[in-house]
């Protein structure tokens, strides 16, 4: 007799997984979740959202981190990556995270891996606030190597219409570029840091950076506008760093032009830029390289800036040619 066990499957871990996750989950249900773990689809009233509201969603992975953090065992830091990632993606634009929705794949099931990576998207998702509404845990053997494990997720945010970011008729000439730190390379830029990882030895305090969690800025984002700061455009530093993730929010006739040495690049990026020998360009197109957050305010907020103490990094400049981001000056 053959067994869908026979082909890789086992069901009997698929139902261990969704005990070990009950709880855990069920400690971000809001007021406004109506259904159970387990349900086909998770149930989210909108009854409360209002007239001039605006849904938005998005979805993203974490990359090969995911190896990265199999190998040493931090399972917990990637689904925490993962939410983090994901809210910081809808922040911009203004909204607040309602739910999410998680998605992890791998060849052959282990509930404890899965409890561990669920439990800190749960942790993330109760410091913003947001439901962990549901999600799916695929067993593809054959279409995944063995142990290799896969981590994708939707969130599904909140916004007022007329607060949307960018503002991109109030950007100008002039306006400034303030930089929020990052906390790590947070989940861009593993597949060369891997490929570093091959020939080098990292010490344990760099593993530890390597492996820490995508930082929320949320709380950041709040205590700029509660000190009177007028942000008129947010970019998450993710894939395609400074250069592909600032344009993003730029009108056509504006670039941004950015200042090397304003702000402090952590010493472990200069560690895996060293190992490479990776140019500049290609450093700063790959990695947040210390910059995990960029602001544009106006022009006329730069002494507020300079009194919260925040890294003014650049400016924005007339657009020449396709050129949409430069880099002037030396941070090494």
């Amino acid at each position: 007799m053959t067994s869908y066990r026979d082909a890789g499957v086992d069901i009997d871990a698929g139902n261990r997984t969704v005990e070990l996750l009950g709880e855990v989950v069920k400690g971000t249900n809001t007021a406004e979740v109506l259904s159970e773990l387990g349900a086909f689809g998770g149930l989210f009233a909108a009854d409360n959202l209002g007239p001039g509201k605006v849904l938005v969603a998005s979805t993203d992975g974490v990359g090969t981190k995911v190896e990265l953090a199999a190998r040493h065992g931090a399972w917990r830091g990637v689904g925490a990556d993962l939410v983090n990632h994901c809210v910081d993606d809808i922040l911009v634009q203004g909204a607040r995270p309602l739910f999410f929705l998680d998605y992890i794949a791998t060849a052959s099931l282990v509930p404890e891996i899965v409890a561990e990576v669920v439990t800190g998207m749960a942790e993330a998702c109760q410091a913003v606030g947001c439901a962990l509404l549901g999600g799916e845990t695929a067993e593809m053997p054959g279409v995944y190597m063995p142990g290799a494990v896969d981590i994708a997720g939707t969130i599904v945010g909140v916004a007022e219409r007329d607060r949307l970011w960018p503002s991109t008729d109030d950007l100008a000439e002039g306006d400034l570029l303030v930089g929020l730190a990052s906390r790590s390379p947070h989940t861009n830029g593993y597949s060369l840091i891997r490929l570093l990882l091959e020939d080098n030895e990292p010490t344990a305090e760099m593993l530890e950076w390597l492996l820490t969690p995508h930082m929320p800025y949320i709380s950041e984002v709040d205590a700029l506008t509660a000190a009177g700061v007028d942000i008129l455009a947010l970019a998450h530093i993710t894939g395609g760093g400074l250069f592909e993730n600032v344009p993003r929010v730029l009108p056509d006739n504006l670039a941004a032009q950015f200042e090397l040495g304003s702000w402090d690049v952590p010493d472990h990026f200069r560690t895996l830029v060293g190992w490479g020998e990776v140019p500049d360009e290609e450093s700063f197109r790959v990695w947040n390289m210390g910059v995990g957050l960029v602001v544009a305010v106006p022009a006329a907020q730069r002494s507020l800036v300079n009194e919260l103490d925040l890294p003014i990094i650049g400016e924005l400049v007339a657009a020449t040619g396709d050129e949409r981001v430069s880099l002037v000056g030396d941070w090494r």
